[in-house]
Order: structure tokens, then C-alpha cells, then sequence
């Protein structure tokens, strides 16, 4: 996550902060990269000791994972008074989880797709990069000039 524009409110996450935050959501973004162009879909994902794990059929997803490329997962929350966001990316190998005792151990079997279809195959995110940040969200009117009347 760099932005050389960072302003004084705005933190950098610890690794230990990002985990904290994507334990608190479930819903984030699997970004990849087909051809020339970059390629973006929600997935609802679970922490899972170290890793992030996501359910996919078969498509691009898997095709991605399959081929060995680098994938990112990205995260975005505020707090409950919407006064504080926060964003989190992991970036990392992805690879299909495929040992049925790891499987029964862990609390990926609380993890289910939201779109019907087969999904029957878990990918498991190692971080091999993960930043973070936090900001106070500003109120509209110090980011969108007012409308004249």
C-alpha cells in the first residue's frame, strides 16, 4: 500500500493490526493479473492461522492460482460510527488446500460461498507481503467543493 501522500492522520498498520482487522471482516477483493490487464472479484474470505482462505470454482481464480502467479487479497473496513477506515492488501502465492485432515482442523469448514455454483475448491493465501493503514474519515465537505445554488 504506498502512497507518498500520506497525511499526518493517517497510521501505517502493524502485520499484528492487519491481522486484527481482517479477523474482523469477512468480504475482501482477490486482485490477479490475466494477460495485460488486471483483474478484480469479491470473495468472502476467513484468517486462518497465518494464511487467508477463500473459496473459487473453476474460472480465472483458479486458473491464477493454478499457474503459480502472485495474487493479492484486499480488505476495507470503518469503524462502527464511520469515523475511522481502514484497508488492508496481503500479497502472496496462492495454493489449493487439498489435505482433508487440514481441512477438518481448521475453521475453513465454516466458510461457505454466497453465489450459487461449485466452489469446492479452498485456496489458501501465504502472505509474502502484507501492509495496512488507517485514517480518520474526512466529513464530505473538506473533499467535495459545494454546489452552487
Amino acid at each position: 500500500m504506498e502512497n507518498s501522500e500520506l497525511r499526518p492522520d493517517t497510521e501505517v498498520l502493524s502485520v499484528h493490526e492487519c491481522w486484527k482487522y481482517l479477523r474482523s471482516s469477512s468480504v475482501g477483493r482477490i486482485a490477479l493479473v490475466r494477460g495485460d490487464s488486471p483483474e478484480i472479484f469479491p470473495v468472502n474470505y476467513l484468517p486462518d492461522e497465518g494464511t487467508v482462505i477463500f473459496r473459487t470454482g473453476p474460472g480465472t481464480k483458479l486458473d491464477a492460482v493454478m499457474a503459480g502467479q502472485v495474487i493479492a487479497l484486499e480488505a476495507d473496513g470503518f469503524n462502527t460510527y464511520g469515523t475511522i477506515a481502514w484497508s488492508v492488501i496481503v500479497k502472496g502465492r496462492a495454493e489449493i488446500v487439498t489435505e482433508a485432515e487440514e481441512l477438518q482442523e481448521s475453521s475453513v469448514m465454516e466458510l461457505s460461498p454466497w453465489e450459487a455454483g461449485a466452489k469446492n475448491h479452498l485456496v489458501r493465501i501465504t502472505p509474502a507481503e502484507m501492509s495496512g493503514r488507517r485514517f480518520v474519515i474526512s466529513p464530505p465537505s473538506q473533499w467535495w467543493p459545494p454546489r452552487d445554488s
